[in-house]
């Protein structure tokens, strides 16, 4: 066993849920590390017993700025701490000085809503266009955004990898094309960051919006927004608050001269109000034990393990959407026929079936629109992945499940 391999090993008995269960759900939430869970009760018991130390939690704040901001390839400077996905990409497109005639591309069929819903409204208020393009199956076609693309065209906006199936896209081409136009390319990462490798600088990234609870295994309610220099400080926040504005070393109440304030570097500018604090103890920690795998090897890792599933899953007689060797893999592998508009069930019921077969045995996965996905991070195994294929052999051969979902994928 080498050193990495060994790490992650060991980074696994961290993890309490894999003694019950096999957790192939990060795609919903990931887990929560015993050592991140002991930074977490430092922070709670000195809130307990000594109030709090307001100084102390202003460095806190700054040191997982920093190490998040290096995670990414960026500058502390370009990162603004946020609720989750959705408060990041507001914060960002309601910035923006947009004028009544100006488009955003976007693939709303495989978006999240949460990189949907900003941009409807952005059309309700400012006037702005939205260039929907269509999926070809369950990709967003790479040529097809480009085309899209035209002279009022300020921003295309898609998910580096879709919360289902779960296709990673090719963002450091588009993100090329996009900065030759000089159009802004906004990336929602909830389901790669942590998991797949991201430089926002090699991948042409202008703006990316993220959750902590999922890849970076955090907590819920907090976020990272990340705008590239540049274009942060041209925009105008909707919301400012005391840490969005540029007083020098003053304290934190303080006011200075409110005619001539000048707005925070950078992303700090879209910063409102106190911090999570406990998020950012928590993030700190679990950033810190992806790190120490690397994240090449953390992203080798899952992919591995995914490739491992799909692989097992298909020779299991399953209906692995756009099959086991489908070059847009990422972490995720989605078991239907299609994808459907419903975001938590099945219209198979093949499907749910084989969900309530895999909870009932301890295996935890979740169905996003029509289809069950599974999702690993670096605290799974071999072992996990093998249970889980052997678990699909015997039911399929119990109710002779695959070849009434085979039937079914062969006419989708």
């Amino acid at each position: 066993m080498d050193d990495t391999t060994q790490a992650i090993a060991n980074l696994r008995a961290q993890f309490p849920a894999t003694e019950k269960l096999v957790y192939l759900d990060v795609a919903a939430r990931g887990l929560i590390s015993r050592p991140v869970r002991a930074a977490v009760d430092r922070y709670l018991d000195h809130r307990m017993t000594e109030g709090a130390d307001k100084a102390a939690l202003f460095e806190q704040v700054e040191r997982t700025r920093v190490r998040f901001a290096e995670f990414i390839g960026a500058t502390a400077d370009e990162i603004s701490f946020s609720k989750n996905v959705s408060d990041g990409i507001n914060a960002f497109a309601t910035a923006m000085p947009w004028q009544a005639g100006d488009n955003v591309v976007i693939c709303e069929t495989l978006e999240h809503p949460a990189n949907i819903f900003p941009w409807r409204n952005l059309a309700k208020l400012k006037g702005i266009e939205l260039k929907i393009v269509a999926p070809e199956q369950g990709r967003i076609p790479l040529d097809k955004l480009v085309g899209a693309i035209d002279s009022r065209t300020r921003v295309v906006t898609l998910s580096s990898v879709s919360f289902s199936p779960g296709f990673r896209f090719p963002v450091a081409v588009l993100g090329a094309e996009c900065r030759r136009r000089g159009v802004y390319l906004v990336i929602d990462a909830a389901q790669s960051i942590g998991i797949l490798a991201t430089n926002v600088v090699a991948q042409n990234i202008d703006v990316m919006a993220s959750s902590m609870q999922k890849g970076l295994l955090g907590l819920y309610g907090a976020g990272f927004l990340y705008v590239r220099h540049e274009i942060a400080s041209q925009l105008q926040p909707v919301y400012l608050s005391r840490f969005g504005v540029d007083l020098g070393s003053g304290h934190e109440a303080a006011s200075g001269d409110l005619e001539h304030y000048e707005l925070a570097k950078g992303a700090r500018r879209f910063d409102v109000g106190n911090h999570n604090y406990i998020a950012a103890v928590a993030i700190e920690r679990s950033l810190k034990e992806l790190q120490a795998i690397g994240i090449d090897a953390v992203e080798k890792h899952a992919c591995g393990l995914s490739q491992r599933l799909a692989i097992g899953l298909e020779n299991a007689g399953l209906p692995v959407f756009g099959g086991a060797s489908a070059p847009e893999r990422a972490h995720m592998v989605t078991i239907g026929a299609d994808l459907s508009d419903k975001h938590d069930k099945a219209d198979d019921p093949a499907v749910t079936g084989f969900h309530q077969y895999l909870l009932a045995n301890n295996v935890r996965a979740t169905i996003r629109r029509g289809m069950l996905r599974f999702s690993p991070h670096i605290y799974n195994n071999n072992d996990d992945i093998d249970a889980v294929i052997e678990l699909a052999r015997t039911w399929s051969v119990d109710r002779n499940a695959s070849s009434f979902i085979k039937a079914r994928a062969a006419g989708a």
